[in-house]
């Protein structure tokens, strides 16, 4: 699993991970805590990942989000026997945001869930926790996306009185499995659009009649023009 904790400007490219648990974790901090402190992770950008993780995400947004996550751009995606592909991890109590999340370019290979959104997600917080703070999930963008072997296509589970607004997916080919689950999208407490999408989402995000193309960023990350640079050494021998 690779980490990243408030934090701004990352890069991740060209890794193949296998994990048990989140290929790459995207967090900001726990509750009250995160809360106080309030260091967002943002302007990140992860491209060129091949994932294999059975029993979790391919990228995971949160649960620890409280100082909030932004500005997250995933491209070129490969999933195979994994959970999951972009989850975000949430619950009331958290507080913090995600947003501004730009997904294209994914495939995805013997999948449980392609597009998983929770809002209730984790253990009971300590004793220190408001009940008030509610996350703000707003602006998630999807596009471009091909899966094959799928048990389900959504599970989009917002928060009573507080929805996850503005989710916008475009251009996604769903191949079911064998033993796929009759109710291919789940959704409640969502609000947002989809446009060209097989097979067809839930009422709460409408097929468009007009073809939509879901959001991308077209500037560049200042951490994108940061060249690494290699260099090798050699100890003599005597």
């Amino acid at each position: 699993m690779l980490p990243s904790d408030s934090c701004s400007q990352i890069r991740i490219e060209d890794c193949y991970i296998v994990s048990g648990d989140d290929c790459i974790a995207v967090k900001s901090g726990f509750d009250e805590y995160g809360i106080k402190v309030g260091i967002p992770t943002e302007h990140l950008v992860i491209r060129r990942l091949t994932c294999i993780s059975p029993s979790s995400a391919t990228i995971a947004l949160g649960s620890e989000m409280s100082g909030g996550i932004r500005d997250v751009r995933a491209e070129d995606i490969t999933a195979i026997d994994t959970e999951s592909s972009v989850r975000i991890k949430t619950a009331v109590g958290r507080g913090g945001y995600v947003k501004d999340i730009y997904v294209r370019r994914m495939t995805l290979k013997t999948m449980k869930y392609v597009f998983w959104m929770t809002g209730s997600y984790g253990s009971p917080p300590d004793p220190g926790f408001d009940p008030k703070a509610l996350p703000e999930i707003t602006n998630i963008n999807y596009k471009q996306v091909v899966a094959e072997n799928v048990t389900i296509s959504a599970r989009l589970d917002g928060i009573h009185d507080d929805p996850f607004k503005g989710i916008c997916i475009s251009n996604v080919t769903i191949t079911l499995a064998e033993k796929a689950k009759k109710l291919q999208w789940n959704c409640t407490d969502v609000e947002g659009i989809t446009s060209n999408v097989t097979p067809k989402a839930c009422d709460l995000l409408p097929e468009q009649k007009e073809a939509v193309d879901c959001a991308f960023p077209d500037d560049r990350l200042a951490i994108e023009d940061v060249e690494l640079v290699t260099c090798s050494a050699s100890t003599p021998f005597f």
